[in-house]
């Protein structure tokens, strides 16, 4: 038997436990890329505004660091700088979660001891992983270059574009390779892979920042912490540029180093074990871990202190930049239209504060998510019902967990409008004001995520096996129908399935309270539901 015995069986059953995770990723890569494609087509139909586009992000510091550079003004390029971040970043997180929910995971739980006693070689299961998530990548990044295509765009520079996000991901697939046999947790896999991708972008948006205009006037050389970052790789690829080719050894070096590191660290240890040992903790718990809501803040204080972090730099800098709105789009009506309808108002820079308040809502439901779908992995891992032998009630334990995520989530939309204020308010010349109002405004944004909250709870009481995906699923259609909806001019009738349509564009609109109580009526029904079906139904894996 070789050490790579039963790796074909694996990837299938691989593939067989993620069909549905991996039917989004692969599917919803390029109608994500399609839907930014045409929108950006729409803003930048001809050369005067792509011109004015370009010199907007090489002068701006701003959006250096987080559109990256541009390779030309072409059509094809604005595509690029506008969608690249968004969907690099996403190839690069799903690639890492995938990976170690294959390996470590598997190892946590159990199930590769399990196997190992069947005959399969010492590195079936890791490459089993590697085999599907390069698969799934590459799969993405084909459907992307067709999509873009079938936009219009050069095929040359669509497939650039493509392979550039589909680099990404095959390149954090070999870092997670290495964490997964780092950890002796999928959580803590998880984190290093995760603490990858940020320095990752810190270095490529250094890169682009200390950048300098190159030939022409119209392009932005990036300089070199880019190229110490894989998602700096993806950028200097130059899709619809003078196409660099030679770039996409770089990802795929990477994952070579990756997977050799990883046959060589799961060589020297033992199934179940990491290399970094895990950290022995007190010999007597707190007193707070006694009470379920003890638990619930030990156990996501961690998530959310980085989701802090992220949420509130982010917030200045989105804050900063509402001070350049007005010299961007100087030569951009369509952009101020834009603009002006994802903020819902007539005046410029309110319309933007609006939209990047609501931009923060919708990503921290993700947080709220990931936060209320913890609850889905103990019952799988049968650590709940260990938990429900005891004193504590289901009611009271769901419930727990529900109340820590609607106030993590009120903790993060709160940061988000004062960060946002201070940013903006720093130039405008009152910081305290406008962090005051801008944080008023940002918990009004609150009731549409309890709905989110309350759908979640919903389909875990319900339909607790498809709970996981249709959670997922749900929140990325109200992102695209948030952020898309507009742009594509969909039918009111679809935008008011998201329950942020609703929500009132403070400070670019009024605020109003009927939208509030029906939006917190509906999140009260849904857990409601939740609560009632989880408490009646039996506990599955």
């Amino acid at each position: 038997m070789s050490t790579f015995t039963g790796t074909g069986r694996l990837a299938r059953l691989a593939v067989r436990r993620d069909r549905i995770r991996l039917g989004i990723w692969v599917l919803g890569t390029p109608l994500i890329g399609y839907a930014l494609a045409e929108s950006v087509a729409g803003l930048y139909p001809d050369e005067q505004t792509r011109l004015g586009y370009a010199e907007t992000v090489i002068t701006s510091v701003v959006a250096r660091a987080f559109n990256g550079p541009i390779a030309s003004t072409e059509l094809g390029a604005v595509v690029v700088t506008e969608s690249y971040l968004t969907l690099a970043l996403l190839a690069a997180l799903l690639s890492t979660f995938a990976v170690i929910r294959h390996t470590r995971q598997n190892e946590e739980t159990g199930r590769a001891e399990l196997l190992g006693a069947a005959p399969v070689g010492r590195y079936a299961l890791l490459t089993a992983a590697l085999v599907v998530v390069v698969g799934a990548n590459l799969m993405a990044a084909a459907l992307l270059a067709l999509a873009l295509v079938g936009t219009g765009l050069p095929v040359a520079g669509s497939v650039a574009a493509a392979a550039a996000i589909g680099g990404v991901g095959v390149a954090f697939t070999g870092v997670a390779a290495v964490t997964a046999q780092l950890s002796v947790t999928s959580r803590g896999a998880n984190a290093l892979a995760a603490a990858t991708v940020g320095v990752a972008f810190l270095l490529r948006a250094a890169g682009d920042v200390l950048g300098e205009r190159g030939a022409g006037g119209t392009r932005l050389d990036s300089a070199w912490p880019s190229w110490l970052s894989p998602l700096g790789w993806g950028t200097q690829i130059r899709a619809f540029g003078a196409e660099r080719w030679w770039v996409l050894a770089l990802p795929l070096a990477l994952l070579v180093a990756g997977i050799a590191v990883a046959y060589l660290l799961a060589e020297r240890r033992d199934v179940g074990a990491g290399l970094l040992a895990a950290r022995r903790g007190p010999a007597r718990a707190a007193a707070g871990l006694l009470s379920p809501a003890g638990l619930t803040w030990r156990l996501h204080r961690g998530a959310l202190a980085g989701w802090a972090v992220a949420v509130g730099v982010l917030g200045l800098a989105m804050g900063v930049a509402g001070n350049e709105v007005d010299a961007m789009i100087a030569e951009n009506p369509q952009a101020a239209e834009v603009i002006a309808q994802l903020g819902g108002g007539a005046e410029l820079v309110d319309a933007y504060l609006a939209a990047m308040l609501g931009l923060f809502a919708l990503t921290i439901g993700a947080y709220v998510v990931q936060a209320l779908l913890r609850t889905r992995n103990d019952e799988s891992d049968g650590i709940l019902e260990a938990l429900l032998a005891t004193a504590v009630s289901r009611t009271r334990w769901l419930g727990t967990q529900v109340l820590g995520a609607i106030l993590g989530a009120s903790a993060l939309v709160l940061l988000a409008g004062v960060t946002t204020g201070l940013g903006y308010g720093a130039a405008a010349g009152d910081p305290i004001g406008w962090a005051v109002e801008l944080a008023g405004a940002a918990l009004l944004r609150l009731p549409a995520l309890l709905v989110v909250a309350g759908v979640v709870t919903a389909l875990f009481g319900v339909l607790p096996r498809w709970s996981v995906a249709l959670s997922w699923t749900l929140l990325i259609a109200f992102l695209l129908l948030g952020q898309l909806g507009p742009v594509l001019d969909l039918p009111q009738a679809v935008l008011d399935l998201s329950p942020y349509t609703h929500v009132p564009s403070v400070p670019a609109t009024d605020p109003t309270l009927l939208p509030l109580l029906t939006l917190t009526a509906a999140a009260a029904a849904l857990l409601t539901l939740g609560l009632v079906t989880y408490r009646r139904r039996d506990l599955t894996v």
